[in-house]
């Protein structure tokens, strides 16, 4: 069993940054792909970045691919995403989500945590 926690959304200017964190409790978690995914109104959850349990790979959205970065810290069980340049289409409810083994999809995810709220005011 995993459980997941976000923290560190909340309202920022647009060209701002923030940086989410996802803390993790289990003792294998270690060996889980974990992801972040987000969700704005009216809109179907969306991928925006993944990372191997090894933080060897990876990989991230179109939408975000040079402005977010994606990390993990295995020894402290938490996964980090650090956004710049946000834009007012960031806005959403970010989730982090973890997959065991070396791939991460919304439709297979194992566990997802409860969501913390990023909004971009333009």
């Amino acid at each position: 069993q995993v459980q997941l926690v976000e923290s560190g959304g909340g309202l920022v200017q647009a060209g701002g940054s923030l940086r989410l964190s996802c803390a993790a409790s289990g003792r294998t978690f270690s060996r889980y792909t974990m992801g972040w995914f987000r969700q704005a109104p009216g809109k179907e959850r969306e991928f925006v970045a993944a990372v191997t349990w090894s933080a060897t790979t990876t990989w991230y959205a179109g939408s975000v691919k040079g402005r977010f970065t994606i990390s993990r810290d295995n020894a402290k069980n938490t996964m980090y995403l650090q956004m710049t340049s946000l834009k007012p289409e960031d806005t959403a409810v970010y989730y982090c989500a973890a997959e065991w083994g070396v791939k991460i999809a919304s439709t297979t995810v194992d566990y997802w945590g409860q969501g913390t709220q990023v909004t971009v005011s333009s």
